[in-house]
């Protein structure tokens, strides 16, 4: 065993030499701080301890403080900790365009907080930083202090814009010149997309210094004029407004250098997906390892134990036997737990630092009884992605502090965002800026303000849209219907004219045959006639034959019937079904 500040031992045992002393020897200056009464009740009865015993127990409490604090510990070991780190450059495009407010409240500010939280995701990574229009600027090379590195991010504003185009060709050259040494060279763009429409040269560019390109556009697709700082809006060369729209052609310069692209997110799932692709492409390149020692604590120990008997030595012991010993049982058991919150809490830190966060949970977990505690908790549960449960545990942080009620209130409000209830976020934020005028929280309102309007105007879209569709069925059911009535109607129609044709038809056909039949009866009463004549021709023949008609007319007579001169009419027979040609 050794001690880590041995130096303490010997700074305060002189000290307490003294103090132990002047307890010993002046009876009487107990009386001059206490009442009787408050004197009586701190008394142990003589029975159980008397005076020189609480000063003996009084004594030895304080050694084991000083023990406690020289802070001993065992078995140290020696441990050598390599890093091996990815690198990347980020450039963050500050020209005039950024300053279009399509974005709440402009492309820049809203990029600068997306750098920001890029920083805050690369504690483990190397990182540095440009700014660039048509000229770049290096605002930090290359370091693993991120810390340092956002103070500096953190004071880029309005007077950082430059010119009025962006030329990415200067960002490339800044990079590889940053990137000079690193195995895997990543660039991270953060810009609106820029003004051009090919960006051939840049991609040759790229290869040619082997880069890889990431993109994250923070620019929307409508047309936004640039508002100054002025508040005058940019115009032209004619003195017409100059309007800016998201670009979604830069997207060619990422996906052809082994890159990514993505359009921003209200939450930090696109830079969340940058970064994991970055990794995933990247080789990690060791760096400078670092030794250091390990010690098992033990200083808990005897500030435990000089903390139990200065309980006994201040503390009037009842008369009975058995209670002391159950007391003394319940109050070291209550110290334990107590005592050795400090250690959990540091493990806590510890792992949350090392964004162990599951580790961190668990360990505030066990020390969740106090307004920090929990707040500690929740937010181990909200970098878990763990969202409800950290809203559950933000509600129990209820305290008097001002400042806590404010960061308790703007997590809540980044909670609600992730669960997408921006209602709830926006009265999170507002009920924060109460307590503090905050700007990164001002900035989160009007973000998830802008956000729940275009929400509801989409859900008001789609909603139209839907009615638009109800009614458009009910037009073409209604137009089936009519179609359906209307061919009915047609084929009744039909139906009753051709019932109309059919009977007309049936009338002429019975009209031909009485016609037929009448001609007929007409044919035969012709041929009766002509049958009655011929009888009658006969009987007239036959009596001139009778009466000795002359032999010339005789004669003339037989050669017209040898000859067929005389008339003949034939008649069907009615009994057959053939039909015979005469």
């Amino acid at each position: 065993m050794q001690f880590l500040y041995p130096n303490v031992l010997f700074f305060m045992l002189i000290p307490t030499i003294l103090l132990a002393f002047f307890i010993t020897t002046n009876k009487k200056s107990m009386q001059k701080l206490f009442t009787q009464e408050a004197l009586n009740k701190l008394t142990v009865n003589n029975k159980f301890m008397n005076q020189n015993t609480r000063n003996i127990l009084f004594f030895i409490a304080v050694i084991l403080m000083l023990i406690a604090l020289g802070r001993p510990v065992i078995e140290p070991k020696e441990q050598e900790l390599k890093q091996e780190l990815i690198s990347y450059t980020i450039a963050l495009d500050t020209s005039k365009s950024m300053l279009a407010d399509d974005i709440k409240p402009n492309r820049l500010t809203f990029a600068k907080n997306k750098l920001l939280k890029l920083l805050d995701l690369s504690k483990d990574k190397v990182v540095s930083v440009i700014l660039f229009s048509n000229s770049s600027y290096i605002l930090s090379p290359l370091t693993s202090d991120i810390t340092s590195l956002k103070q500096i991010v953190s004071r880029i504003d309005e007077k950082y814009t430059f010119d009025n185009g962006s030329s990415l060709q200067v960002a490339i050259k800044s990079a590889s010149k940053l990137l000079k040494n690193i195995q895997t060279k990543n660039l991270i763009i953060l810009t609106d997309g820029t003004d051009k429409n090919s960006f051939e040269e840049e991609i040759k560019l790229a290869k040619d210094f082997n880069i890889n390109i990431y993109i994250i556009t923070t620019a929307s697709k409508e047309r936004t004029p640039i508002r100054l700082e002025n508040g005058k809006f940019l115009n032209d060369e004619n003195g017409n407004i100059v309007t800016v729209a998201l670009n979604e052609n830069i997207k060619n310069l990422s996906l052809n250098t082994n890159g990514a692209y993505i359009n921003y997110t209200i939450d930090d799932y696109d830079i969340e997906s940058i970064i994991k692709t970055v990794e995933n492409n990247s080789k990690k390149q060791n760096t400078t390892s670092k030794k250091f020692k390990v010690y098992t604590e033990l200083f808990y120990y005897p500030l435990a134990l000089a903390l139990l008997i200065l309980l006994i030595a201040f503390s009037s012991l009842p008369k009975s036997r058995f209670l002391p010993f159950i007391l003394i049982l319940l109050i070291q058991y209550d110290l334990k737990a107590s005592i050795t919150d400090f250690k959990t809490i540091d493990k806590a830190q510890e792992a949350y630092e090392k964004k162990d966060y599951e580790k961190a949970a668990k360990e505030f977990k066990k020390v969740a009884k106090t307004p920090q505690a929990y707040y500690n908790l929740a937010n181990s549960l909200y970098k878990q992605k763990k969202f409800k449960q950290a809203l559950k545990n933000y509600k129990k942080v209820i305290s008097s502090d001002e400042s806590l009620e404010f960061k308790k209130l703007h997590n809540m409000g980044n909670s609600y965002t992730k669960l997408n209830q921006l209602e709830e976020a926006i009265r999170s934020y507002e009920k924060a800026l109460k307590f503090k005028e905050d700007k990164q929280t001002r900035q989160n309102l009007d973000i998830v303000k802008d956000a729940l309007k275009k929400q509801d105007s989409k859900k008001s879209n789609e909603k139209n849209n839907k009615q638009k569709n109800k009614n458009n069925k009910n037009n073409e059911n209604k137009k089936q219907e009519n179609d359906k009535q209307n061919s009915n109607q047609n084929q009744n129609t039909k139906n009753k004219k051709d019932e109309k044709n059919s009977s007309l038809k049936n009338s002429k056909n019975k009209e031909t045959e009485k016609n037929k039949e009448n001609k007929e009866n007409k044919n035969e009463q012709k041929a009766e006639n002509n049958k009655i004549n011929n009888k009658e021709k006969k009987s007239q023949i036959s009596k001139i034959s009778e009466k000795e008609i002359s032999n010339r007319e005789e004669k003339k007579w037989l050669r017209q019937l040898e000859k067929n001169e005389l008339e003949v009419f034939l008649k069907k027979d009615e009994e057959s079904n053939e039909k015979t040609k005469w």
